[in-house]
Parts: structure tokens; C-alpha cells; sequence
């Protein structure tokens, strides 16, 4: 299988992220902070060393802002959640994945927030039109830091300055860009960052984590065991534990803590690099196909991260195409609307969507000449 899908999940992983799993499954799998035997204190290492390299990573101001979440839809509920007030102003975008669009419309079609969705253009957000929309009720700015059915890497830091100045809160969607693009948040002046760890981490399914800057506060909606603490009535407040209720997934992070290891080793900018360069090769031959193919948004190689979507001809649906590409050419691609309805309705493309390519650090130029001759060989007959 050539698998170009890596937005939805990576893989291969790292091969020391299977072997830093194995290893710690059948040596230290114990309940972490629960016991005070040896395998239980190598759990809690885990914990503890994982988040000390997301600390290092993302330059962020103590180990103990990190929070472990199930993924990153866990992480966005946390914080929307945990932060938001009746009454409050959200703003956020068209571009957004369900995971933030989804609890927002809830909230504001229960009569609890009121609501701006600022439109893009071209896969792209104005900052100033973002800007503009801020009020003095405007509590939290939520906002993809990449477009995951585009791969438009936004113009995020402007924004973050602004809500700051206003006395907002900004949340940044980073499932696109966590491993692959550079975020400082000692520089970047955003209150909560939300990944997933399957992504451009590199870890297993199952993983993700919130950061919750010194400048928020947020309510736990998850309480009980944290195993430090058993003895208050309630929910103990000290960070990361007051937002960590139940037993984490230590075997999940041990992977999350190889794959982080392995991306800062090998520098986050050198699989966006190596994916954008794949993607190009796509670019160029849409280019050359342009009556009946075109790509989704603007294409600007140096604000893009390893996403692209194709509109295919006009008549073919882009679920037919993906699946003639897995059963009869072994090719893993994702069609449809990527949990991100309100873009495709800003492109034209609802309800059927896209056909959606990501490749990842290991796939090659040859993969991406496999695709495209299919997609060749499969439109041929139907155009």
C-alpha cells in the first residue's frame, strides 16, 4: 500500500516508536502516580519525560502547563469548554475542523456565546479582517494554525497579538503543524496550543495534549483518580493534574515520547520541506491537466504544510475515485469533506467534497508518480 493519508493519521512511524512501545509494554506497563513500586515510577517517568520534550519543542514556560488529552478533539474541548462563559463573543473561522466548529455551533445554538465566523480567501485568512472582529466581549479566538483539507498555513501571530491586546484568549488548532512547523509559544503570544500526537509526532492513536498558558484557567470537565492526591473531597487544582481526571494512556505516550525525540532530532522543518516538495510534483500536474483537474485554494509553497485537495473532473465523484485507487492500485488516499463542511462550502465543493492527498516522511517521489498515473488511468476513460 502506498499510503498518502498522513493528515489523518502518520504512518510508518518511526521505527523506535514500535520498539519503544514493545519494550515498554512488556517491562513498565503500570498505573503511573498509582503505586510506589518500581514499575509504577517508570510510568511516571514516561509522563514526565514526555512532557518535559514538549516543553522543549514548543518552548513553552513550564512542564506542568502540558496536559495529556485523548487526541486533539479531546484537547479543543478542554479548552472551549474549561474557558468560555455565558454571554461571551468567540470568534473563529471557515476553515475549521468539526473538532472546534462543532462544540462553538453548540454553544451558540444553545443561546450560551455569540458567534463570528470570519471567512477565508483562497484557503487563507486576512489577519486584519480576523482583527476586526474582536469586541470587548470577545473571550477566546479559536483557529487552525493549518487548514487540514488545504494545507494553508495561517497568519496566526498578528492575531494572537491583537486578542492579547484586547484581553482575549487564543486557541490554536495545531493538528496540521505540531512537528512540522516551527511554534514558539516563548515568542508567539498564544494561551493554549491543541494537538493530536498521531500527527506529525509520530506517536500512537490515542495521544494528543492541551498547553494551558499561566494566563488561563481553566475548569476541569473530567474528574476523579489522579493518583498523587487521594485525599481531597474534590478535584485537586494543582497543574497538569486538574485537568488530567482518570489513568492516561502510558502506553500511547511511550510512543508520543520516541516519535518527539525523533522530530527533534531530525528538526521540524525537514518533513514539511520533504512533503511540500512531494505535493509540487502534484501541483505541476494539475497544472498540466487544468480542463478537467484543479487543486483547493491557493497554493503558496512556503506557507503550506503536506495537504493538498484536488477537485477532480467534472461527473466523477472523489469517494468513486478513492476508492478505485485502493482496491485496484493499492493507493490510501482520503475523499470527502474532512470534517471541515464550511470550507468546502466556501469552495463549491459540498456536499461531495475532495479528493485529499498528504504524504509523509517516508513516502518518495516515486509514490507521488504512482498516484498521479492512476489518477491518470482512471479519468482517461471516464472524461
Amino acid at each position: 500500500m502506498i499510503y498518502l493519508d498522513n493528515a489523518a493519521t502518520s504512518f510508518p512511524k518511526p521505527e523506535s516508536v514500535y520498539l519503544a512501545m514493545d519494550h515498554f509494554a512488556r517491562t513498565s506497563l503500570a498505573n503511573p502516580g498509582r503505586s510506589g513500586h518500581r514499575m509504577a515510577l517508570a510510568s511516571e517517568r514516561v509522563l514526565d519525560d514526555t512532557r518535559h520534550l514538549l516543553n522543549t519543542l514548543f518552548k513553552g514556560e513550564s512542564t506542568d502547563r502540558w496536559i495529556f488529552t485523548l487526541n486533539c478533539t479531546d484537547a479543543l474541548n478542554i479548552a472551549i469548554k474549561g474557558l468560555v462563559n455565558d454571554g461571551d463573543h468567540v470568534i473563529t473561522s471557515d476553515l475549521e475542523h468539526n473538532s472546534v466548529s462543532r462544540p462553538l455551533q453548540a454553544l451558540a445554538k444553545a443561546g450560551r456565546i455569540r458567534l463570528t465566523r470570519v471567512a477565508s480567501h483562497e484557503g487563507y485568512l486576512n489577519a486584519d479582517e480576523v482583527i476586526a472582529a474582536i469586541t470587548p466581549e470577545t473571550r477566546l479566538v479559536a483557529l487552525t494554525h493549518a487548514a487540514n483539507v488545504l494545507g494553508t498555513i495561517q497568519p496566526i501571530e498578528p492575531i494572537a497579538q491583537a486578542v492579547r491586546a484586547a484581553g482575549g484568549f487564543m486557541l490554536l488548532d495545531a493538528a496540521q503543524t505540531a512537528g512540522i512547523v516551527d511554534i514558539n509559544l516563548s515568542k508567539m503570544p498564544i494561551d493554549m496550543l491543541a494537538f493530536p500526537g498521531h500527527k506529525a509526532l509520530y506517536g500512537p492513536t490515542g495521544t494528543g495534549a492541551l498547553y494551558v498558558g499561566p494566563r488561563v484557567n481553566l475548569r476541569p470537565w473530567r474528574e476523579g483518580g489522579t493518583g498523587g492526591d487521594s485525599s481531597t473531597v474534590t478535584h485537586p487544582e494543582i497543574m497538569p493534574y486538574k485537568l488530567e481526571g482518570g489513568t492516561p494512556n502510558v502506553l500511547g505516550l511511550a510512543g508520543l515520547k520516541a516519535g518527539l525525540e525523533w522530530v527533534i532530532e531530525r528538526g521540524v522543518e525537514v518533513s514539511r520541506l520533504h512533503e511540500v516538495a512531494l505535493l509540487q510534483k502534484v501541483v505541476d500536474w494539475v497544472a498540466e491537466h487544468s480542463d478537467h483537474w484543479a487543486i483547493g485554494g491557493a497554493w503558496d509553497p512556503t506557507r503550506h504544510v503536506g495537504a493538498l485537495s484536488l477537485k477532480p473532473p467534472e461527473g466523477i465523484a472523489p469517494s468513486e475515485l478513492g476508492a478505485i485507487l485502493d482496491t485496484s492500485f493499492a493507493v490510501a488516499i482520503r475523499p470527502g469533506l474532512h470534517c471541515a463542511p464550511y470550507i468546502h462550502k466556501r469552495l463549491g465543493t459540498f456536499p461531495d467534497g475532495m479528493l485529499r492527498i498528504s504524504p509523509g516522511p517516508f513516502n518518495t517521489p516515486e509514490h507521488i508518480d504512482t498516484f498521479l498515473n492512476a489518477l491518470a488511468e482512471i479519468t482517461d476513460g471516464l472524461i
